[in-house]
């Protein structure tokens, strides 16, 4: 088995690798400054800095690195893993290089479904930072876990459609700059319950869209990349063809979307993990308790050792299930992209548990990334599925080959 990269990947690991040292890091702490100092709180896209590192991106050829096919870089999902794992390594990474989520998402739905006029209005923008967007599924009403359980009402009146909901987590809606809402609702509750649900565009000043608060999580605001809003939609009228693709594909499309955001999102965290695991190491070197540097403590080196040992076996399994979705496909590869949503977000999670208890009361602190990638770990739990979501359905889909091996060898 060859584990290399090949050298298109290689030159933009090296590219990218630069970048983040000399331009990304050091930035980190004028971002935040300079967030702080915006009169709107939430319009983090719009912070000097920032502006600086996405033209200096561009300038490296470090521009849409997500996004295959002719309206992107290119790469496959082999190519970008490594590099989204770099990315990972810093909060300020992703929206650099354009990268960041939702948006990247919503770039994808846009270049597989939609019209050609939607993607002048709409993908164009967003390919070239100058917009962002949110994408609006999740409802307080029901269990979103189950996508079907969606009740957003998309109506079809003469030659518009009347949405009537609410929604939250809506990811970066907070933004005033997030000007496109991707919507899902029902546009049939009596169809088949996966052809009931349909997506729409939904322009962020239509009349009746309200943003009524910005939602917490563990207590973070998360403006630093737009926050996360609920929403209300009240008779929202936008015309027909504002909808992407047909009446009742709202559910094959967001499984399309979900595939790739899902993995983008484990091989940022190994980005996060191997962060986590530097920090560890450095303060265990650096503190002393009871009489020698904490590096020297038996139960520190257990957790460095089981550090390094799930990272590397989490990026493996991120790895091929890359590779299995440019080869067979992301359905093909279902299996596994489900393997590494469960192991991922529990993997990370250990590894920041650990760099935390070594950093002591000052891992909980603002003064350290660890207690936020923390809180953004734990949720990613959730985000594009529940951690049980997942497992139930990895677990049928292996009673269902286990079944067939027995019956072949019968």
């Amino acid at each position: 088995m060859d584990f290399a990269f090949d050298p298109h990947t290689e030159q933009l690991r090296a590219r990218l690798l630069d970048f983040m040292e000399s331009h990304v890091h050091p930035a980190e702490p004028v971002y935040h400054e300079q967030l702080d100092a915006l009169d709107d709180p939430w319009a983090w896209d719009s912070v000097p800095v920032l502006a600086e590192l996405r033209a200096e991106a561009r300038r490296r050829g470090l521009w849409n690195l997500f996004l295959p096919g002719e309206h992107g870089a290119g790469l496959t999902n082999l190519q970008y893993a490594p590099l989204a794992e770099i990315t990972g390594r810093s909060p300020l990474a992703p929206p650099a290089l354009n990268c960041s989520a939702p948006d990247t998402g919503n770039m994808e739905v846009l270049s597989l479904f939609g019209t050609e006029a939607q993607r002048k209005q709409w993908l164009e923008p967003l390919l070239e930072g100058e917009i962002r967007s949110s994408f609006a599924m999740t409802e307080p009403a029901v269990a979103s876990s189950d996508a079907t359980n969606i009740s957003t009402r998309i109506e079809r009146d003469g030659d518009h459609y009347v949405i009537n909901g609410r929604k939250w987590w809506i990811t970066g809606a907070m933004n005033p700059n997030a000007r496109i809402f991707i919507v899902m609702g029902k546009t049939d509750p009596t169809a088949d319950r996966h052809r009931q649900q349909s997506m729409i565009l939904v322009p962020r000043d239509t009349p009746g869209v309200e943003v009524v608060r910005g939602m917490e999580v563990f207590g973070y605001d998360d403006r630093d990349h737009g926050g996360h809003a609920e929403l209300v939609f009240t008779d929202v009228r936008v015309p027909a063809e504002n909808l992407i693709g047909n009446e009742g594909d709202g559910f094959a499309i967001a499984q399309a979307r979900l595939g790739p955001g899902r993995i983008h999102h484990c091989m940022r965290s190994i980005g996060v993990a191997e962060r986590a695991i530097e920090l560890m190491c450095a303060r265990a070197e650096e503190r002393v308790a009871f009489g020698k540097p904490l590096a020297d403590q038996g139960v520190i080196r257990d957790w460095i050792a089981e550090a390094r040992v799930r990272v590397e076996q989490l990026r493996l399994l991120v790895l091929k299930t890359a590779w299995l979705m440019d080869t067979v496909g992301n359905k093909g590869a279902h299996t596994e992209i489900q393997a590494i949503k469960i192991a991922t977000p529990a993997t990370v999670q250990w590894i920041l548990d650990k760099a935390i208890q070594v950093h002591g009361a000052g891992g909980l602190s603002q003064d350290f990334p660890l207690a936020r990638a923390y809180a953004s770990i734990r949720t990613l739990r959730f985000a594009d599925g529940p951690d049980e979501t997942h497992k139930n359905a990895l677990a049928r889909a292996e009673l269902r080959r286990q079944a067939r091996k027995r019956e072949e060898t019968r």
